[in-house]
């Protein structure tokens, strides 16, 4: 099952999404009215119900795309964690995963700008796959983490390397406005039993820059779940931003940073294609 958050006629909902558009279920459920409810609520099996042999309320292109979760309590991103990225990088693998937050104000939906700030030109793309979790919990062992996935996405995890690297912490060059794509749709687990057969490609005005399988990571679901809730318990709707592959902008030779007028792709397979055009900020 395909699930999306977006915004029609000023209003903001949810739905399934099918070959034709998208089955609203905003009012549908009693008590849920977005996505992030939808998980907490734990019925998905109930939103598959509902969606079951109706026909799209409306066209994709007729709605707004929205961040997948728009109100997510927490994101988490994973740095060098993939080890190609890692080389690239010059980074060696430490026994503990590298992680920083992103706050969700800064993210976008599908086919939304992202956004060159106004105090830097130094916007670089970062294609990665994101989890979503379907519940809450802490203190969670590795070999229970997968039931606690709802389901997988695209992220594009934009990044202000001057800022990045202003001190020793990411955080600030990772927390820009208008910086993190997140979308078109969760796609629950149900339609992926192995995470471990997702890849991610990052595409820079049709031109490929980034290709990554996700057993190349050094940090995997599980163990990334279960590091995590011994300090912090995970919320349902929490996300993970799974890291990036090798070939980001800043370690070209020379460098490519986003410009306005571009256009990235993030595809993840088996997930399907986050489109983002990059503007200026006004």
């Amino acid at each position: 099952m395909k699930l999306s958050s977006f915004t029609r006629n000023g209003t903001h909902g949810y739905g399934v999404v099918n070959a034709n558009g998208i089955i609203d279920l905003t009012t549908a459920i009693d008590g849920v009215s977005d996505l992030k409810g939808l998980l907490e609520s734990d019925r998905l099996a109930q939103a598959a119900d509902s969606a079951a042999g109706r026909s799209a309320d409306f066209a994709l292109e007729d709605i707004e795309f929205l961040p997948l979760i728009p109100n997510a309590s927490k994101v988490i991103c994973v740095a060098v964690n993939y080890l190609a990225h890692a080389r690239e990088a010059g980074r060696t693998i430490g026994d503990y995963p590298v992680l920083f937050h992103r706050h969700a104000q800064t993210q976008i939906g599908h086919q939304q700008p992202l956004l060159v700030p106004k105090s830097s030109e130094q916007l670089d793309f970062e294609g990665e796959i994101a989890v979503i979790l379907g519940k809450g919990g802490a203190h969670i062992e590795p070999e229970d983490a997968m039931d606690y996935v709802a389901g997988y996405s695209c992220y594009n995890e934009g990044s202000i390397r001057d800022w990045q690297f202003h001190v020793h912490q990411y955080s600030m060059g990772k927390n820009f406005n208008a910086t993190g794509g997140f979308g078109p749709w969760l796609v629950t687990t149900d339609d992926i039993s192995d995470p471990d057969a997702l890849t991610v490609t990052t595409r820079l005005n049709g031109e490929q820059m980034q290709f990554g399988e996700f057993n190349d990571v050094a940090f995997n679901i599980p163990t990334l779940i279960s590091y995590v809730s011994k300090a912090l318990p995970w919320r349902a709707g929490d996300v993970i931003v799974t890291g990036t592959p090798g070939g980001v902008g800043f370690k070209r030779k020379p460098p490519i940073f986003l410009k306005e007028g571009d256009v990235v792709e993030v595809e993840v397979n088996l997930v399907g294609t986050l489109i983002n055009s990059v503007a200026n900020e006004v």
